[in-house]
């Protein structure tokens, strides 16, 4: 199979199940900035993987569980209402990222102002990551008032964007990277 099929060469493409829809639509912009975090994950984990020292593997399983619940999401979104039995984010999924939150947030010092993204290149991917699911989230709130969008869609970006912050700053951790702060006095 081919990876072109040249039906989208008129502006629109399928959701799943058949049905076609216009690729400017909120719906697939919403599930095209999915798959742009679900991207940026992927290239924090070739970061982390790239590296000769350190204990990553509990931070690579973790961002490996959220790229394929990511594709879960997207598939949500691409699914029209009619055609979806339940939905296939949970709460389950949630709270798999808060116990991640809650143990890495455990290994970091305490969070008392604001810190600029950035630090090692694989924690400034997964600052990108966490913009573009804030991103993501807000589509699916505009999304939400067009159309039905389940409730666990937007906890679970809101709570991603959570994780991929605190996963950042395990990453800088872990390197010895001081986090800088934000200094509001500069001019």
């Amino acid at each position: 199979m081919r990876i072109y099929t040249r039906s989208g060469d008129d502006g629109k493409t399928s959701l799943v199940f058949g049905r076609r829809i216009g690729k400017d639509s909120l719906r697939v912009d919403t599930y095209g900035t999915v798959d742009e975090a679900n991207s940026a994950v992927g290239a924090a984990v070739a970061l982390l993987r790239g590296r000769s020292a350190g204990n990553w593997g509990d931070v690579i399983a973790a961002l490996e569980r959220v790229q394929r619940e990511l594709f879960d999401v997207g598939r949500e979104l691409a699914t029209p209402e009619e055609k979806r039995e339940g939905s296939f984010v949970t709460d389950k999924h949630v709270l798999g990222l808060e116990k991640n939150i809650d143990r890495w947030e455990d290994e970091l010092p305490p969070l008392t102002r604001f810190i600029l993204p950035g630090g090692d290149p694989a924690a400034a991917m997964l600052h990108l990551a966490r913009t573009i699911c804030r991103r993501a989230e807000r589509r699916v709130v505009a999304l939400a008032q067009e159309e039905p969008v389940a409730d666990s869609v937007r906890r679970y970006l809101n709570r991603l964007s959570d994780f991929l912050f605190v996963a950042a700053r395990v990453v800088n951790h872990r390197l010895g990277i001081q986090e800088p702060a934000v200094d509001f006095q500069q001019g």
